[in-house]
């Protein structure tokens, strides 16, 4: 799984919390969501992907700036990734 890595850990953020990469609120019980959307969805990941890319381009400005930035560029790299394993 592609994973974009965070230069440093914003002011106020607890260390090893990671809301792009690794949020703890999508792991349940040692699985993480985007490896059982992925393994759901087959085909259709990639539109998956897509819609997200979208969605976190549309809101950056109003909603958690570079944050959803990242998100963006995140769902455009596993796009990419598993566009490039067909």
């Amino acid at each position: 799984m592609a994973k974009w890595v965070l230069p440093e850990v914003p002011l106020g953020q607890a260390v090893g919390k990671d809301n792009v990469n690794s949020p703890s609120h999508y792991n349940q019980a040692g699985i993480e969501c985007i490896d059982a959307i992925k393994a759901s969805l087959g085909d259709g990941y990639q539109d998956y992907c897509k819609g997200n890319v979208m969605k976190y381009l549309w809101r950056y400005k109003y909603k958690n700036g570079i944050e959803d930035l990242k998100k963006a560029h995140w769902y455009l790299n596993s796009m990419i990734e598993s566009m490039e394993q067909d």
